[in-house]
């Protein structure tokens, strides 16, 4: 069976929901998060989908940099003067991992980072030197605070554009 990322749609939310639950046991965010940011950004929403079934989720969209919302916010708009290209989450399903589908789902939101200065996310899991081979670096400010909820180990990591 062949998978291959896509746009998200509403109908996906449910699936979308049910993975992230699987994937991120730790960083609840509700459905009502999910449809909040397909409802601001739907080009930075993306689903791996294969027969069917979704097997991986990207949500990413502009911010200020050095600004990325708190887990499970719902943001009112996003900021005019955005500065930065923030991937929320990219996450797949452990039976998908390991066959390239990252690489392309990260390729296509870092298509969409290219019309700002810099793209940026929080890294969890230990997945640094993952996000490393993309050519984000952890970023010189401190960004403790900001990082408390996702626990030990979090790095908020920049790429320059």
């Amino acid at each position: 069976m062949t998978f291959e990322w896509r746009a998200m749609r509403e109908a996906d939310l449910p699936a979308v929901l049910a993975l992230s639950v699987r994937v991120h046991p730790g960083f609840p965010e509700g459905e009502a998060m999910f449809r909040n940011r397909l409802s601001l950004f739907p080009a930075g929403c993306l689903v791996l989908c294969g027969g069917g079934e979704i097997g991986g989720y990207a949500v990413s969209h502009p911010i200020r940099r050095y600004a990325p919302p708190p887990l499970d916010a719902i943001l009112p708009g996003l900021p005019e003067a955005a500065d930065d290209y923030y991937l929320h989450d990219v996450a797949l399903a452990p039976e998908r991992r390991g066959r390239g589908h990252a690489a392309s789902g990260i390729g296509r939101l870092l298509d969409l980072a290219a019309r700002f200065e810099t793209a940026s996310l929080v890294s969890v899991y230990g997945t640094g030197p993952f996000w490393a081979r993309f050519g984000f670096r952890p970023a010189e400010k401190d960004m403790r605070a900001k990082l408390a909820p996702y626990g030990e180990g979090a790095i908020y990591m920049l790429r320059r554009n």
